[in-house]
């Protein structure tokens, strides 16, 4: 066995450059969460129907990312296992992206085609881009890497949420593209994934792994049943945690947009993003802290902390959302929503920075991309859920519903990680290559 590095240090550069790859998804992911309810809107009436097809995405990923990450796993070329799939998608994914706002303005059925392509392509391509970071850096340094990881990715929500949501409400007629209102940040965001894929595909040279034998290329279905049937099933309480706290997140994400426009009184399309521009920002500042401390007090401990956290914001964010803050100015709620959030991000990206490497942590080389199907199938299948019971929330009791909702999911994840007995920094990495 090749002697471990002492230092993260020499990952580091490796890790930015990949951290493209998550660039792309958090450019992407912001802008769609946010204005495609507000365009289904325009047709539907119902946040129930907005929200069920807010859905799509994630119906499709639960298929699709542990089939196509399985795919990648056992695919041999010459530019790597990851890197086709990457290369290829990433792009389409960018054209049917920057096409959203066109198709909105055209008809319900030209949308939903659109978002329907787009989709396709895009969670096709999440399990290789999430499976290239484990495939290269060992598994003790991964919390550290996860946070780079997720900075990035938060870096590409502020620049669709700070940056190209405020060009929303430009008002400008430009050669091809037409009017700009509500429509210009889709197709620039759609050039910077292509030119994020290029950076990647440049710069990221996968290991050659050609010797890895079938044997360690574990299908799907023998994968679950391994970890549904070992003695210590540390592996599985972590996907039942992530459900619920999945669960509670995606059920939020949709309607954040909304919230703003109907209950803070924002007029603005730009602004309606804002919120989500102060959870990426606080993702940024602390994905990568979040990551070193992790490292020192445990990971379990680190999400567990967090959790409890979430939980006590968003009692507090379902309060300002009713009706008993009322008296309160919307400009001053609005204000104090954002600064919730900021909060909020710091607690949930330390969840998301730690969660993933204790499950890589446990995996075999020959199976980090069904661990990472397995990661997306669970997560995926909870935000398949969440969406259409939250818009019912909010037809039935208003928006605080949705929060309390969240609260109580974070509350279920605490307890299922305290069942959690593995996947610690110190432990030998099962997934390290060698």
């Amino acid at each position: 066995m090749n002697e471990k590095k002492e230092s993260f240090k020499p990952y580091m550069g490796l890790t930015f450059l990949i951290g493209f790859g998550f660039f792309t998804m958090g450019l992407m992911d912001i802008l769609y969460d946010t204005y495609v309810p507000i365009f289904l809107g325009k047709y539907l009436q119902k946040n129930f129907l907005v929200g069920g097809l807010m859905t799509l995405d994630n119906l499709l990923a639960v298929f699709l990312i542990p089939f196509v990450s399985l795919w990648s796993d056992n695919t041999r070329t010459r530019i790597g296992r990851r890197m086709p799939f990457i290369i290829v998608l990433l792009p389409l994914s960018a054209i049917c992206f920057s096409l959203i706002p066109y198709a909105a303005a055209r008809s319900i059925g030209a949308l939903l085609l659109v978002i329907f392509g787009l989709n396709i392509f895009k969670q096709s391509v999440r399990g290789p881009v999430v499976a290239l970071m484990p495939d290269t850096i060992p598994g003790e340094f991964r919390s550290e890497a996860n946070g780079i990881i997720n900075t990035m990715g938060a870096l590409g929500a502020i620049v669709s949420t700070v940056g190209l949501a405020r060009l929303m409400d430009l008002d400008v007629v430009l050669p091809l593209l037409g009017r700009t209102k509500d429509s210009i940040p889709f197709p620039i965001a759609g050039v910077l994934v292509i030119l994020a894929a290029v950076l990647v595909f440049s710069f990221v040279r996968e290991k050659n792994h050609d010797a890895i034998s079938k044997e360690e290329k574990a299908p799907l279905v023998r994968s679950l049943r391994a970890i549904a049937g070992e003695k210590d099933k540390s592996a599985l309480w972590i996907l039942v945690a992530l459900f619920f706290w999945f669960l509670g997140y995606q059920g939020i994400l949709p309607f954040i947009g909304k919230l703003c426009k109907d209950v803070f009184e924002i007029s603005s399309n730009g602004k309606a993003a804002l919120p989500a521009s102060m959870v990426a920002i606080a993702q940024t500042l602390f994905a990568i802290p979040s990551g070193y401390v992790a490292h020192r007090i445990g990971r379990r401990k680190a999400i567990r902390a967090a959790l409890l956290v979430l939980v006590a914001i968003l009692g507090v964010t379902a309060f300002l959302a009713s009706g008993f803050a009322g008296s309160l100015d919307t400009g001053l709620r609005f204000n104090i929503l954002l600064g919730l959030m900021f909060v909020f991000g710091i607690f949930w990206i330390t969840i998301i920075t730690n969660s993933f490497p204790m499950l890589w942590q446990m995996a075999t080389f020959g199976t980090i991309g069904v661990y990472t199907g397995l990661y997306y199938t669970f997560s995926q299948t909870a935000a398949i859920s969440s969406p259409p019971l939250t818009g019912a929330l909010i037809d039935l009791v208003g928006y605080s519903g949705i929060f309390v909702f969240a609260a109580l999911c974070m509350l279920v994840a605490y307890s299922f990680m305290g069942k959690v007995a593995k996947g610690e920094p110190g432990e030998k990495p099962a997934a390290e290559a060698e």
